[in-house]
């Protein structure tokens, strides 16, 4: 069984994979650098626990007041997202840009549209959301003793340590998680990804 830092060359293949599936789809799309859109309207930005290891990994990297800041952004991001409302992403920078762009989870990865979203959303090609959709599914196999949820709720568990020390460990124990997991919405890869 491979080990969360051992997995994540296997996370960046299914990252590749999917832009290669789906580049000719995105050569029409309007989004450009600065168009912060999916990031401020979007609301949920689910990912798994394999993303949220790396970008804790990443952040764990960064100097002490971006880490301080980036960590009052996502436990704000998380209040509001208890609440029911939708806040902007802590990663969006003041230039409305992304401050995690290489190692942004899936969920970001995939939008793109058409068209200006102009409070509308995303448009996106219909054969784009199926490959998205298996591509979850991938990614929920590979994170197969991990969970997938909103974003700051991820890295919420992952900053526990008990649990952090356990997933690490390549242990699996939902019991454990229950109670957050049910209030918050985190379902468990194994049993979504149908490999129970």
């Amino acid at each position: 069984m491979k080990t969360p830092e051992q997995k994540i060359p296997d996370l960046k293949a299914i990252y590749r994979d999917y832009d290669a599936a789906v580049e000719g789809f995105k050569q029409k799309a309007v989004c450009r650098p600065g168009c912060a859109y999916c990031c401020t309207h979007y609301g949920t930005v689910d990912m798994t626990t394999l993303e949220g290891f790396v970008i804790r990994k990443h952040l764990a990297s960064t100097d002490l007041s971006k880490k301080v800041r980036f960590q009052k952004r996502i436990k704000r991001n998380r209040r509001a997202k208890e609440r029911g409302k939708t806040d902007i992403c802590p990663f969006l920078s003041e230039s409305q840009h992304c401050s995690i762009y290489a190692i942004r989870p899936f969920s970001c990865r995939q939008l793109y549209s058409l068209r200006d979203c102009d409070g509308n959303g995303p448009t996106v090609h219909r054969q784009a959301v199926e490959l998205a959709r298996s591509t979850v599914t991938r990614l929920q196999r590979l994170d197969d003793t991990g969970y997938s949820g909103h974003m700051s709720f991820i890295l919420e568990l992952l900053n526990q340590k008990a649990f952090r020390r356990l997933y690490v460990s390549g242990g699996v124990d939902p019991q454990r998680v229950a109670v957050f997991g049910k209030r918050h919405g985190i379902v468990i890869n194994r049993w979504i990804a149908g490999d129970r």
